[in-house]
């Protein structure tokens, strides 16, 4: 006798809808082809090269060494909340009660996550710049809501225009979500910009999630803070983080400023969730914003000369790029090969042991586009643009 199994089921039928929606990082997919490759130059992962600081690494093993070795205040420690208050007033002229303002996170991804399912209902959009960050949609997914793509362009320097936002508005958009400088395009948007997208916000009555995780990534001008725009601080929930302009992404640090009712509903997420974020990651990041403005001021600059690097590259092996202004990633265009960004990035791995990130995995308007990470040594990066230019030279339509 055979079993009966007309009552089976596969295993993919107990996830969520919601969970089978969204896809795969394109980015951890590349990550993972590494490991199976020698001698691959990666121009993929969007980390820094550089070490995090002695001083950093010095506060956090003291503070071990102290004994911190407990959960702090759900909110994060109050010393650190009150450093982060003083910096963004400092910078941008906006200011966050270090008390019930700010909230303390595990990187910010989860600051992005936890701000989002704080925010957005079930059927709620989520206008954002496409392309974008890979997380975005699947954030706004896991959170229930409607990703609504608005599209940019590389002949607008993937800013996101007003009339775009418009055009892209539904009934149900609630939510605008915001990352510049942005990654993978390495766009900014100056005080203008900002301003013009801010009516929008406002005439709609858009809450707005900023993500200013690469705000001292600039090379062109300075960063606006769009909390610090007139009548926005009390739509707006910034993010940011210590990964990126600190070094410090294996620390898992980051960090939520919004008017309290919106941060106590962050913090309650958060609180459920994380619970808190690592001590003696907060401790190193207290060193940071206290010791570590010389160690941004040369690592920016180290970036700005590697960009140059980049861009004059990919420019001269044919690849059409826009100039980046801020963040540390090139968005050279591929077309002129015939390939897709999806085939372009594996051949290239393929034949010249080159990693870069198809455009496609930031969203529709990415196709036709690879990114390229600058946070690699000027030497990786010369070596890598020698591969990619014979690889170039093969591919090139007539």
């Amino acid at each position: 006798m055979t079993a009966d199994t007309s009552t089976r089921t596969e295993p993919v039928r107990y996830v969520s809808r919601r969970m089978q929606a969204v896809p795969p990082s394109g980015i951890r997919r590349f990550f993972d082809l590494l490991s199976t490759i020698e001698d691959v130059i990666s121009l993929g992962v969007g980390e820094p090269d550089y070490v995090t600081p002695e001083p950093f690494r010095r506060a956090a093993i003291a503070s071990i060494e102290r004994g911190d070795t407990h959960y702090t205040s759900n909110y994060g420690l109050l010393e650190l909340r009150e450093r982060l208050a003083a910096h963004l007033e400092r910078l941008y002229g906006v200011r966050y009660d270090p008390r019930t303002e700010i909230v303390i996170t595990s990187g910010s991804s989860e600051a992005l996550d936890i701000a989002m399912r704080a925010l957005v209902d079930p059927g709620d959009g989520v206008l954002c710049a496409d392309p974008s960050y890979v997380a975005y949609m699947p954030v706004t997914v896991m959170a229930g809501g409607e990703f609504l793509p608005v599209p940019t362009r590389a002949a607008d320097d993937f800013r996101l225009l007003p009339a775009d936002l418009e055009a892209a508005m539904t009934p149900s958009a609630r939510v605008l979500l915001l990352g510049y400088p942005a990654n993978p395009t390495g766009a900014t948007m100056d005080r203008a910009d900002l301003e013009a997208v801010a009516k929008v916000a406002e005439r709609h009555d858009l809450a707005v999630i900023s993500d200013e995780l690469y705000d001292r990534m600039t090379y062109a001008g300075e960063h606006t803070c769009f909390a610090s725009l007139p009548g926005m601080r009390e739509r707006t929930v910034l993010l940011g983080g210590f990964s990126k302009a600190y070094a410090m992404t294996g620390w898992r640090l980051g960090w939520v400023a919004a008017p309290a009712p919106i941060a106590e509903a962050i913090m309650k997420v958060h609180q459920y969730v994380m619970m808190s974020a690592p001590t003696a990651s907060q401790y190193a990041a207290i060193a940071a914003l206290d010791e570590g403005e010389a160690f941004v001021a040369e690592m920016v600059a180290e970036y700005d000369r590697r960009r140059r690097l980049i861009v004059d590259g990919f420019r001269a092996v044919g690849l059409p790029t826009f100039e980046p202004r801020g963040a540390f990633y090139a968005f050279p265009e591929i077309r002129g090969t015939g390939m897709s960004s999806l085939e372009f990035s594996e051949r290239l791995l393929a034949e010249e042991r080159v990693a870069v990130v198809p455009g496609s995995a930031f969203g529709a308007c990415g196709e036709g586009h690879v990114r390229a990470c600058y946070a690699s040594s000027f030497e990786q990066i010369e070596r890598a643009l020698e591969r990619i230019g014979r690889f170039v030279q093969r591919h090139r339509l007539a």
